[in-house]
């Protein structure tokens, strides 16, 4: 029998991969909060290393400054001593013979001040959205956020930018922009977040025109071959919704051809949901994106093998079930049993659930 080409090599952007199975971005909580936001203790090291049977790796969401973070102990890329804790994570998975990218996150209105050193969160337009916060005291209602102005956009611009070299610097093969689920650049996108009136708001070219600036930033600092980036047209998580996802998300499909990024990484309904929603037409944007097309979603193996048999997609990421098997391309291969994930440790600090799930 001939290899499934899902386990065969290939090309995403400039990064030659073992396979095209790519392990999905995956918040764990687990960076060293107390001095910075470091990740690479020897844990976070052991962690990744074990996942590096993947062809590709996408780093947990990494927050581009201390505002852009959301979560209890997410890691950064903004400081010296961050990009140093993730040199030890790339080399280890390096050296286990896969390629990483750091997923680089701005969470917009989808934080608190407990978790931004005081800051408020920032937003295109100034709409508490109706989620909580996880801080040190709790869960919290997110406040109404500070709608950022014109120059204060062009800033995190060039703290993406800033990021994608950090990356570089840290070892990285390049960064995966995250534009989905209801973070800041989603929340430009959506007209149920955004209802600005200059030049990032209102037509569809300008919601998107804040993430095409992040992408063209970041392909000017490491090149088209290197940046991919994450979108949901249809999730409703954190809160976000846009009237017509066919049009504003075809338009951004369709700018994002013309720069020849590496990837664009596609959740296929909604986010850990239903796959089945009708309001994007996903095989319209496999047709019209030339690079490559990852698919992410609720995958189990036999329907990702047809996928990529099929050319419905280039590679298909996984998320839970990575978390649970860290040799889970082997597992794939052989058609072993999984193990299954624990909720309850997805968050929380120490190894339990983090690095102890057995290999076969």
């Amino acid at each position: 029998m001939t290899t499934p080409l899902l386990f065969q090599p290939t090309r995403i952007g400039d990064i030659e991969v073992a396979n095209r199975i790519v392990m999905a971005p995956l918040t764990r909580s687990r960076a060293d909060e107390a001095h910075g936001d470091i990740p690479g203790s020897a844990m976070n090291v052991d962690y990744y290393r074990q996942r590096s049977g993947a062809g590709l790796i996408i780093s947990e969401g990494t927050q581009i400054a201390p505002v852009g973070k959301g979560y209890m102990a997410t890691p950064g890329i903004y400081s010296e001593a961050q990009i140093q804790g993730w040199t030890h994570i790339t080399k280890a998975v390096h050296e286990a013979g896969s390629k990483i990218m750091a997923q680089i996150w701005h969470v917009g209105r989808i934080t608190h001040p407990q978790l931004t050193g005081g800051a408020n969160p920032v937003a295109p337009s100034a709409i508490q959205p109706k989620v909580v916060a996880y801080t040190h005291e709790g869960k919290v209602d997110v406040p109404v956020p500070h709608a950022l102005s014109v120059a204060e956009v062009k800033e995190v611009v060039q703290q993406f930018r800033q990021a994608a070299a950090n990356a570089i610097r840290a070892g990285f093969d390049g960064v995966e922009i995250h534009g989905a689920n209801g973070y800041l650049i989603d929340q430009f996108i959506r007209d149920g977040a955004n209802h600005r009136n200059d030049e990032y708001g209102g037509s569809v070219e300008n919601r998107c025109r804040f993430a095409m600036e992040v992408v063209d930033a970041c392909v000017a600092e490491i090149g088209a071959g290197r940046v991919g980036i994450r979108l949901s047209p249809l999730t409703s998580f954190n809160d976000v919704k846009d009237s017509h996802p066919q049009t504003v998300f075809a338009h951004l499909v369709q700018e994002l051809n013309k720069r020849g990024i590496a990837f664009i990484h596609f959740i296929e309904g909604e986010t850990g949901g239903p796959r089945d929603l009708t309001n994007f037409d996903y095989a319209w944007a496999r047709q019209a994106f030339k690079g490559t097309y990852i698919g992410n979603n609720g995958y189990d193996r036999q329907m990702a093998i047809d996928a990529v048999a099929s050319g419905k997609a280039d590679a298909i990421s996984f998320g839970r079930l990575f978390i649970a098997n860290p040799d889970l391309v082997e597992r794939l291969k052989m058609n072993a049993a999984l193990n299954e994930a624990n909720p309850k440790t997805f968050y929380t600090p120490g190894p339990v659930g983090y690095t102890d799930y057995p290999t076969l």
